[in-house]
């Protein structure tokens, strides 16, 4: 989801935005604490937690990340299938996946997330919900729309899209959603709202204050990661004029804990996050930029981690959404569109790659191709036992769903 202002407004906006100093122009230089979230956007302090100071970035460097001890994992083709589609909702895109529980011990179930409607930023559009079961997908419910979100937060709501859940150590389910008022997507705001389980109501908790410009121009793609105290962090980006990656701290009882920029990039958005095993945090980003390949940043080890660019993957990228997921026995997946296919478009051939350190990556299976100007788009992963789950966009008429089998690796952990 891209979508400039004009661009006298996204000058506007980014000259406020920098002399706010939420988000530092880049180079070297002594660490800028940023304004708290309250001084921002006009509310009470003692309504928001002040946010971490953010990180100045580091120059890039054509470094590579120490490898951790995985082998490459070998994926076995299992299944394939497209997940139901709503009534009336000839459109559907930005799938999302979560594991959740019904009990402590219990097996976890597979849900998805997605929006769907007539078209792209229809007035229609809804975000939808499914759970894979013994039967297969259940029929998708809805569980939120424009009018009622917009009713919930005081706040008119023109569009939403990009849906993203996460499940709570507690069981409650967070999803994060982006709506916008006026303009396009740039103008996006993300509302979280929270359900006491999948088949509970949804019930819109704020829209988070992120930005000085009525939190307008943050925006949400990824999974989140989990951290061990039972707070996540959640991936996102701002993107009026400049894309900037993000990413959220959330405390365990989901109230925002911090904001950083990860590296200086001007032109990088919707990063996924990789947990490294030494503690450090890779994130790989779609490129908007001259490049055209996979953007990449590292996260120093630690609370006062700092982010530092590193050099693009050799991995072309003509401005498309990828995913990636750090396995349980070791090694690393990405799903990205792959143009280096003889006749491909940027969006026709949807590949997943492998590695053991997020830098080196080895050709995988394709999961969907088609004739040039086909549309598989927006992966996203999820390892659920020895199966590793992969949903995307199928041609923007419905959520394509493959499953592959983990093979045991040697030297795995």
């Amino acid at each position: 989801m891209t979508g400039p202002w004009s661009a006298p407004a996204a000058a506007a906006a980014l000259a406020l935005v920098t002399a706010a100093g939420l988000f530092t122009r880049g180079g070297a230089g002594p660490e800028v604490a940023s304004p708290s979230i309250p001084a921002l956007v006009g509310v009470p302090a003692s309504a928001v937690p002040t946010p971490a100071t953010v990180q100045p970035p580091r120059p890039a460097e054509d470094v590579a990340v120490p490898p951790s001890a995985a082998a490459l994992p070998e994926l076995r083709l299992r299944a394939t299938a497209r997940l139901p589609v709503p009534p009336g909702a000839p459109s559907a895109h930005a799938a999302a996946l979560a594991a959740w529980s019904p009990a402590a011990g219990a097996t976890p179930q597979l849900l998805a997330v997605w929006w769907a409607g007539s078209r792209e930023s229809g007035p229609d559009v809804r975000v939808f919900l499914s759970r894979l079961g013994p039967q297969g997908w259940t029929a998708p419910r809805a569980i939120v729309d424009r009018e009622s979100l917009g009713r919930a937060l005081g706040a008119g709501v023109r569009r939403i899209g990009n849906p993203v859940l996460h499940v709570a150590p507690d069981g409650r389910l967070h999803l994060f959603v982006v709506a916008t008022g006026l303009g396009g997507w740039a103008a996006g705001r993300v509302a979280h709202l929270v359900a006491t389980g999948p088949d509970a109501p949804f019930v819109p908790q704020r829209l988070l204050p992120l930005t000085p410009l009525a939190n307008t121009s943050v925006l949400v793609r990824a999974q989140t990661v989990p951290l061990d105290d039972g707070g996540w962090w959640l991936p996102a980006y701002f993107e009026i004029g400049r894309k900037v990656p993000l990413v959220l701290r959330f405390r365990a009882d989901g109230t925002l804990a911090g904001i950083e920029r990860i590296g200086r990039s001007a032109t990088s958005l919707q990063p996924t996050l990789i947990p490294l095993d030494d503690g450090r945090m890779l994130a790989l980003m779609r490129d908007h930029g001259a490049a055209r390949r996979i953007q990449a940043a590292e996260r120093e080890a630690g609370p006062a981690g700092r982010w530092r660019d590193l050099a693009p993957l050799p991995l072309g990228n003509v401005d498309t959404a990828v995913a990636a997921v750090a396995l349980e026995r070791g090694g690393i997946v990405m799903a990205h569109n792959d143009t280096s296919e003889p006749g491909s478009t940027p969006r026709s051939v949807l590949r997943l790659q492998r590695s053991s350190d997020g830098l080196t990556w080895q050709p995988g299976p394709v999961v969907q191709q088609g004739e040039p100007g086909a549309e598989f788009s927006y992966p996203n992963l999820l390892q659920l036992g020895s199966q590793l789950h992969v949903v995307y966009t199928h041609r923007r008429e419905g959520i394509g769903h493959v499953v592959f089998d983990l093979e045991p690796v040697e030297g795995g952990r």
